[in-house]
């Protein structure tokens, strides 16, 4: 399997879409998810690149997070910007990884995309709570290139 287009079948993605929606009812925050085939650069560079092409460093509070997967590479990145990278621990990103990584060793891409997007959700509730006031800044579906 090495086409994104056969990553995750269109029910996986609407459940990912469910999943990015419910993390996002209790925070400010903004989390995406992009899929490639490959990227010919560094992984943490091309996931910066794609942050960016994504206007995803435009949210208000800074709170976005990007995660990035590569299908050929069997690689992937979240990317968090710099107001909830401020506000977390250093290792939250490394335990966030950890937990997608065991649900992708076992082939089970959907879970491990799911249990991260909770995970960061969890994360940006408690550092930037949803407000009574707040839009979503950005779009919820899953991008690819």
């Amino acid at each position: 399997m090495s086409k994104v287009e056969d990553f995750l079948t269109a029910q996986e993605e609407q459940e990912i879409i469910a999943a990015i929606r419910k993390a996002e009812q209790r925070t400010s925050g903004e989390i995406r998810i992009h899929i490639e085939k490959t990227s010919k650069i560094d992984a943490i560079d091309r996931a910066m690149d794609v942050f960016h092409l994504l206007k995803m460093d435009n949210t208000k509070l800074q709170n976005g997070v990007l995660i990035y997967v590569t299908v050929e590479d069997r690689n992937f990145v979240i990317f968090g910007d710099k107001g909830i990278n401020d506000a977390v621990e250093t290792n939250f990103w490394d335990s966030t990884k950890d937990i997608m990584q065991k649900h992708f060793k076992s082939g089970n891409f959907k879970q491990g995309l799911i249990e991260g997007v909770l995970k960061a959700g969890e994360q940006l509730e408690k550092h930037f709570p949803w407000q009574h006031n707040d839009t979503n800044e950005l779009p919820n579906e899953i991008s690819k290139g």
